[in-house]
């Protein structure tokens, strides 16, 4: 059954904001690790003994495989099911950052964070195309604008996040502080987030 003005169906329509929401959630870790690690990084130094290169490394991997995955991963989503590219995605994100409780070295790190990265590249386009099926055309910019602010926010709380829980922790708290968040988002998108897919995604192009 759908609504006759916007062509969506009933229940989707009707739970939109609710869906919005557990959509920023997800959003917000991915916006909350591009800058929560960089308070870390002294005691990363300390704690790895890591030097500067591999600090780096540590920082941009995760920015590096975000980037180039994110088209990739967007098609993928837009072929198999946008739900599903958010629900592996945040799998992923939750589980690898769970990965730091066995990490004791650089290396280890820099593949944890590379990890995370396969996570956030499968979330970020998945949110943005939920919100283009859930919304009409009318409310679209509206939430689209939240979906921003949100991600705004995600970045901008990242270095006070860090600041917090590395006076109180160590350096893995940054890092485990996603597990509950995309937990709960997990749960919440099994919930409220509705499967779509592209009708004609047209053929592969490798």
């Amino acid at each position: 059954m759908t609504t006759h003005t916007h062509s969506i169906p009933t229940k989707v329509y009707e739970r939109r904001w609710k869906t919005l929401a557990v959509l920023s959630l997800s959003l917000l870790i991915i916006g909350l690790d591009n800058t929560i690690l960089n308070v870390a990084l002294p005691s990363l130094q300390d704690g790895l003994a890591a030097n500067g290169s591999a600090l780096q490394w540590i920082v941009d991997s995760y920015l590096l495989v975000f980037a180039g995955l994110l088209l990739t991963f967007g098609a993928f989503g837009d072929r198999f099911g946008r739900r599903l590219a958010l629900l592996l995605g945040l799998a992923i994100f939750g589980l690898s950052s769970l990965g730091v409780l066995i990490v004791d070295s650089t290396d280890g790190l820099i593949v944890v964070r590379a990890l995370m990265g396969v996570g956030a590249a499968l979330i970020m386009p998945a949110t943005l195309s939920i919100i283009s099926n859930t919304f009409p055309r009318e409310e679209r910019p509206k939430a689209i604008g939240i979906w921003a602010a949100v991600a705004a926010v995600g970045i901008g709380l990242g270095p006070l996040a860090g600041g917090l829980l590395l006076e109180w922790f160590s350096w893995r708290s940054v890092f485990l502080v996603n597990v509950p968040v995309a937990a709960i988002a997990l749960l919440l998108a099994i919930r409220l987030v509705p499967e779509s897919r592209d009708p004609r995604p047209g053929r592969f192009d490798l």
